[in-house]
Parts: structure tokens; C-alpha cells; sequence
């Protein structure tokens, strides 16, 4: 079974490995097929495929999309058939939600130190955030500065949904952020629906995707049995993705690049979708 791994992020968003890294890890791994999907940004982009060309590796260029929908975050999977990920639109709407971002992440700090008296340098996270800044850049801070939690713990008690220090992403609505990636030929998923839970995912699926990530590195067997059904049901593509972040010692949400077994009949799928051989 060839190895593939179709959510993967770097430096460019809140992973710790730089694009470049990213592929070596991944050619490392046996990796065959990667995409990379950093959220809200493309600007890691060139340098991986640059990287990729080095190695036998077939890299998708991709994006992690943050939507809202039902008053919850909604992720999108794009990923590109062209090199329409380069057009300039494109990168002027993603740039003006990259600037939300630092405002929350702004707003999440002064939440921390008001309701849980947590101070953290915004200053220091936004120089660790190379591009796009996100929550395991505030996460990754506070065990930094030597506070008593590990990431999990922070996102649990602090700035998971619904904690005190929490400040939503970009109200762009699902059905928007679906148009945005579609009218730059992307094959836009929904990410990780283990993760969707006000939402009803059947719903959701009416929207227009062209797939659902169904083999997820924190499902249960029994959730990858459901998504895989679903996406049966609603004549969709199937991705598989570790959502590798690159911190794997302290962080038990995420995989290690190609840690998911992808079946054969999807990955032809997929990749015909794409225009892709498969090798």
C-alpha cells in the first residue's frame, strides 16, 4: 500500500518544521504522495515543491480553510488542480484573513492574562508565527514560559471552544469558503468531521464538496467506519490526512506524516480527480 498522507502543515501556519523540512520528513516516511495545507496560507507552497522535486514525491498543493457555519469552525481541504494557488485574488482574500488572525491572537492573549492571569508575549508568538498565526502559537508559548500544562491541557482549559480565553476565527461562512477555493479550481473536503459538533454532518455535505477527509488520525475505527459511509452515500471522494503539526512528543491530537493506510480504490479516485497518475 503506497504511503500518502493529504494534511499535512509547516512553518507557514502553526506546524514546526519548515516546508522544506516537511518534505524531507516525508520522503523520509516512505511518502509517496503529500499535500500540503497550512491553514488560511499558501506562502509555503513554492518552497515545497521546490524540496519535493529533489525527491520521489508527487506534491499536491493544498490549503486548510477556516469557515464558519452554525456558529462553529468549519474546516475545508482545498486542493489545487493548477497552479491557480499562485493568483494574486486568491492570495489578497487569504491576506485580509491573515490579518483577523492577528487581531484574535491579540485578543486571546489579553483574554489570558484577564481570566486566567496567564502572560504570555504577543510579540515573541507573533515572531514565531512565520505567516499565519493560530492557537499552538499561543499554545506552544505558554508551556514555553514554564506554566504547568501541556498543549492539550492549554486547549482544554484556555482557548479550546467555548473556554474564556477563546476568540473565533473569521466569520467566512462554509458556503463562501467553498465558492472562494472553487473559483480557483480546488477540490474542496471537509476536514476532519470527527472534529464538527453542532453541526449536522449530512447537512453539510448538501454544500457542494467534493469530498470528506474520512480516514482521520483522531478517529475511532467506528468514526472512519461511519465517514467512509457517508461519503458512499453522498457520492464523494475520500481523503486521508495525519493533520501532522510537527511537536510529536507533546502533542497526542496529530500523526506523524503517512501514518494513515490509505486504501487503493480511494487514492486512484482521489488522484483522477486531480489529474494525477497513479504510480
Amino acid at each position: 500500500m503506497l504511503k500518502v498522507d493529504f494534511h499535512v502543515h509547516t512553518s507557514s501556519s502553526d506546524g514546526t518544521l519548515s516546508p522544506k523540512e516537511v518534505v524531507k520528513r516525508a520522503h523520509d516516511n516512505n511518502v509517496k504522495y503529500l499535500a500540503i495545507t497550512d491553514h488560511d496560507t499558501l506562502s509555503g507552497l513554492d518552497k515545497a515543491i521546490e524540496e519535493s522535486l529533489k525527491y520521489d514525491i508527487t506534491l499536491i498543493p493544498g490549503i486548510e480553510l477556516s469557515t464558519q457555519h452554525n456558529n462553529e469552525s468549519v474546516h475545508l481541504l482545498g486542493f489545487f488542480r493548477d497552479n491557480n494557488f499562485k493568483n494574486d485574488d486568491l492570495i489578497r482574500e487569504l491576506a485580509n484573513i491573515k490579518d483577523h488572525r492577528i487581531m484574535r491572537a491579540k485578543l486571546m492573549v489579553d483574554k489570558l492574562k484577564d481570566e486566567f492571569n496567564i502572560e504570555v508575549s504577543f510579540e515573541k508568538i507573533l515572531k514565531e508565527a512565520n505567516d499565519t498565526i493560530a492557537r499552538p502559537h499561543i499554545a506552544r508559548e505558554i508551556v514555553n514560559c514554564g506554566y504547568p500544562y501541556n498543549l492539550e491541557e492549554v486547549f482544554n482549559k484556555f482557548i479550546g471552544k467555548g473556554c474564556k480565553a477563546y476568540v473565533p476565527t473569521l466569520k467566512l461562512s462554509t458556503s463562501d469558503g467553498l465558492k472562494l477555493l472553487k473559483r480557483y479550481n480546488a477540490l474542496v473536503f471537509l476536514a476532519h468531521p470527527k472534529l464538527i459538533n453542532d453541526s449536522n454532518i449530512d447537512e453539510l455535505l448538501l454544500m457542494n464538496f467534493d469530498g470528506i477527509e474520512s480516514i482521520y488520525f483522531q478517529n475511532t475505527q467506528d468514526e472512519t467506519s461511519r465517514f467512509l459511509s457517508l461519503a458512499d452515500e453522498h457520492n464523494l471522494l475520500v481523503s486521508c490526512g495525519s493533520d501532522f503539526h510537527g511537536d510529536l512528543e507533546s502533542d497526542d491530537r496529530h500523526g506523524d506524516i503517512g501514518c494513515m493506510q490509505f486504501p487503493s480504490n480511494y487514492l486512484s479516485k482521489f488522484l483522477s480527480a486531480l489529474d494525477l497518475p497513479l504510480l
